[in-house]
């Protein structure tokens, strides 16, 4: 005999409880939801794995089954299928039942008890508003009292209309999208929400201007709901200049600085850590006493909130997160949802729910689909709602963004909905069931239609009175369909003027720290605090002035002094309280706080992704990634952070440096996996600059610079000369991103043929710098010119050395193949052939991964020897 202990939720709402209750599991509430009782955030809470039944088959597949609760009321025993005991217990059977073993749909008013689709709607015993209400007080704490305020206010007929506008809108545009699809005027992949009205409903009805959202491609909707505008939205996907992004985002990349609508992002879940930076802005913002003020121009800017008269809207806002249950399966939920509980952040997660994973029948991937559950083991409690009933919709998001408001933390809604159309218009929808679902779907789970019949049928509103409605936001789509048709397309050159906010050739030292600098530390960093910080830098000073101080130093003098110019300097590391690998991070937290200055978790996508959403509102950012390789699993954030400015249409800036230790050194001894050349990696990321520093004059001039920069960048240094080389500093100076020539070949020896351009960076300058003797006793010398930017390229500098030289020598630390050293090599072929006496010499790392012995690495890692063999060879005319 099998047994499971659990505690229902339902019996707080008056059901009795037998000493002894059997249930039949294939009666248990389909796609595994569980009613349970978890009234505090605080409650210990498991989970059971419960029968399963495979839609369209008769055989319920029994399966071990194991605690699911620590209960808040006795024990009750459930005996599974093969006890002879068994029995069917009648109130168990009314509160989860919606299959009989045919996977029959049953006690659903208004539906075919014959139907026998692949997935039914949720049991309305947990998803009408009763269910929602015992839900509510179960896992949130709410009052009854409170509730029935929350339902008052949504059932009051200008809150319905508004909610009816709503839907009605988001169901009309996206038709007209549609026709603009079909016509040729929207070109690319584009989804529509067909089906899903009750979730811009809900996001009209609860949220507010001033809280930030975060959507996936199918966003038309979201924004519209947030207040965006309909003819730029319509402008946008039909790649205009009056769109909202000037025609640079398109159907899947939605922005509107003004309304805080923060995407439309195309990589599924990607949005998850970006909503969690967004949320941690707004305890910032709180901590350090700042609010957001509006420009006239569409920008937002931070203010001093004891400088300014500060409203409600600036205290309770949050931020809002919408994924597909498709993307609520990534690993970027679990560890989201771990920094919602650490944080405490003021999130909301939506879990848009329909069934499909592109069109994928979710539960043949999936083992669960009980999202709204999974922030149990994280305290963030969730709830179940029916997308049918847009007003039961509105009500539950009322009472979650009120509990978030209220400063209790996270929480996340699942909304359960069917979508109308396939993923895409060009979708073939083959996937099994699909067309049969949407079929249904539209005859019997329309939530406009649904909203109508409810309405009109108790007379809050006569037909003619929704008629009109309708009529107005068809009006309004129209409107927008001609501004979108009569508007001209963006430039030609846009995109190069989105490629940085900040032109490469600016002067960092111009850039004015915040008005409010000195205040927020006075407020926010202790006296003793500062005393402390200020003996730090000091030490660090005399020691840049005497030449001692290490690239490591250095950086950390450049962060300690940026942080304390501008208090919206921000840095997230691992091991950040004992100062990472190398103390680039050390005394951090200790004077700026764990806020400011945060340990992570080991996900290097989840905090570089956590430093995009902070970077999108208001803070800069500073990544340290101990060993840059790491940073391999933060390419899609990586990848995303270079394309936001442009695909923003140049609203969001995104101000975020990432830095850490990378490279290959000679005889390194780190293996294959801490030997990858990132940098190479990343060279194709757009609007991403690339910098290298190898001694702590550039790593500290270098990064002051980016810091300040508005655009995302990534500084490398060397990871085997961190605390080796030692040297001095400008102090107080940024250094401009341009290559520098550390050592000019003699007069001599480019008269006589004897001189060549060595392009390096990293690991390569020491390398360099150790040849020059020995080329000296061969009477031939090199221009050895330090690559600090590797993108954007400093092509004049590379010409005025080939201008004496005529020849090139490149000791790339990447590979042969897509490495730096082919790119370098590629651009002067094409940009300054006539200056070459001959061909390019490239000493890359081989293709092979880099070996941990020296016998075998020597071959793959290319050295000084090689350098002074190959700068030989091409004085001597041997190439």
């Amino acid at each position: 005999m099998k047994l499971i202990t659990l505690s229902l939720f339902a019996f707080a709402s008056g059901f009795s409880i037998p000493s002894k209750l059997f249930i039949n599991p294939s009666t248990l509430l389909h796609r595994h939801h569980i009613l349970s009782n978890h009234c505090h955030r605080e409650t210990k809470l498991f989970y059971a794995k419960v029968p399963q039944l495979k839609r369209n088959e008769s055989k319920v597949q029994d399966t071990d089954a194991f605690m699911l609760h620590q209960p808040l009321i006795p024990d009750v025993d459930i005996e599974m299928p093969g006890s002879p005991t068994f029995l069917i217990n009648e109130e168990a059977d009314a509160l989860f039942a919606t299959l009989d073993p045919e996977g029959k749909v049953h006690h659903i008013d208004g539906f075919d008890d014959e139907s026998n689709i692949m997935r039914p709607p949720p049991d309305p015993k947990l998803t009408s508003w009763d269910g929602i209400k015992r839900q509510l007080m179960s896992n949130f704490g709410f009052a009854n009292q409170d509730l029935t305020q929350i339902h008052d206010e949504i059932e009051d007929k200008e809150s319905l209309l508004s909610i009816y506008k709503s839907m009605q809108t988001a169901r009309q545009f996206e038709a007209a999208c549609n026709k603009q699809y079909m016509e040729g005027k929207i070109r690319g992949f584009m989804h529509l929400d067909n089906g899903q009205e009750s979730i811009p409903a809900m996001i009209s009805s609860v949220l507010k201007k001033e809280d930030k959202k975060f959507s996936y491609y199918r966003e038309h909707t979201h924004a519209l709901s947030s207040g965006v505008d309909p003819g730029k939205i319509m402008a946008e996907v039909c790649m205009k200049d009056t769109g909202c992004c000037q025609g640079a985002g398109g159907s899947m990349h939605i922005y509107d600085k003004q309304h805080r609508f923060q995407g439309g992002w195309a990589l599924v879940a990607e949005q998850l850590p970006y909503s969690a930076g967004a949320a941690k802005s707004i305890l910032l913002d709180s901590e350090l006493g700042l609010i957001e003020r509006d420009l006239e121009d569409g920008n937002i800017i931070k203010v001093d909130a004891s400088q300014e008269s500060s409203t409600k809207e600036d205290t309770d806002r949050i931020a809002v997160v919408f994924v597909g249950d498709g993307g609520s399966h990534n690993g970027r939920l679990p560890v989201l949802l771990n920094a919602c509980s650490k944080l405490n952040l003021p999130l909301l997660i939506v879990i848009i729910d329909n069934g499909r994973a592109i069109n994928t029948f979710t539960e043949d991937v999936a083992a669960s689909t009980m999202q709204f559950t999974l922030g149990d083991h994280y305290g963030v409690p969730g709830l179940l709602v029916d997308g049918l009933h847009a007003e039961d919709v509105a009500k539950a998001g009322r009472a979650v963004t009120s509990y978030i408001r209220s400063g209790k933390g996270a929480a996340m809604m699942q909304i359960h909905t069917y979508r109308f159309m396939g993923h895409s218009p060009a979708d073939p929808e083959h996937e099994r069931g699909r067309k049969e679902e949407k079929t249904w779907a539209r005859k019997h789970y329309d939530p406009v239609i649904a909203f109508e019949a409810k309405y009109t049928a108790c007379d809050m509103f006569t037909p003619e009175e929704l008629k009109a409605a309708k009529k107005d936001v068809q009006e309004t789509v129209k409107h927008a369909m001609n501004f979108a048709d009569n508007s001209p397309e963006p430039k030609a050159g846009l995109a190069k003027e989105l490629e940085y906010p900040t032109p490469p050739d600016t002067d960092y030292n111009k850039i004015a720290p915040p008005s409010f600098a000195e205040t927020v530390n006075e407020r926010t960093i202790s006296s003793e605090q500062m005393m402390n910080v200020h003996s730090h830098i000091d030490a660090l000073r005399k020691k840049a002035e005497d030449g001692l101080i290490s690239i490591a130093e250095a950086v950390n003098l450049a962060i300690h002094e940026e942080m304390l110019r501008d208090p919206t300097t921000t840095l997230q590391a691992e091991d950040l309280q004992a100062g990472s690998s190398y103390g680039i991070p050390g005394l951090t937290q200790q004077t700026y706080g764990s806020l400011r200055a945060s340990d992570e978790i080991i996900d290097e996508g989840h905090f570089i992704g956590k430093s995009i959403g902070e970077a999108m509102n208001g803070y800069r950012p500073i990544v340290e990634l101990m060993n840059t390789n790491f940073g391999i699993y933060g390419m899609a954030e990586i990848a995303s952070c270079g394309n936001t400015y442009l695909q923003s249409g140049g609203q969001f800036k995104l101000p975020l440096t990432i830095l850490g230790a990378g490279g290959t050194a000679p005889d390194q001894a780190l293996g294959a996996e801490h030997s990858q050349p990132l940098h190479a990696y990343i060279m194709g990321v757009p609007g991403l600059k690339i910098a290298t520093a190898a001694s702590p004059e550039a790593a500290y001039g270098i990064t002051k610079s980016m810091i300040r920069d508005d655009g995302p960048c990534f500084l490398i240094f060397p990871v085997k000369l961190m605390n080796q080389v030692k040297g001095t500093v400008n102090l107080g100076q940024c250094m401009p991103l341009k290559a520098a020539l550390l050592h000019k070949a003699s007069d001599e020896s480019v008269k006589s043929g004897n001189a060549v351009t060595a392009l390096t960076y990293l690991h390569g300058v020491k390398e360099s710098m150790d040849s020059i003797e020995q080329l000296n006793k061969e009477a031939m010398d090199i221009d050895l010119i330090e690559l600090r930017t590797l993108k954007p390229l400093d092509m004049e500098t590379i010409r005025d050395s080939l201008q004496r030289t005529n020849k090139l020598c490149i000791l790339d630390e990447s590979t042969r193949s897509g490495g730096v050293g082919a790119t370098i090599s590629s651009r002067v072929c094409e940009e300054m052939f006539d200056l070459l006496d001959a061909p390019v010499i490239r000493l890359a790392m081989d293709d092979t991964p880099v070996p941990y012995a020296s016998s075998m690495e020597k071959v793959v890692v290319k050295r000084s020897t090689d350098l002074i063999e190959s700068v030989m060879n091409l004085c001597t005319s041997r190439v």
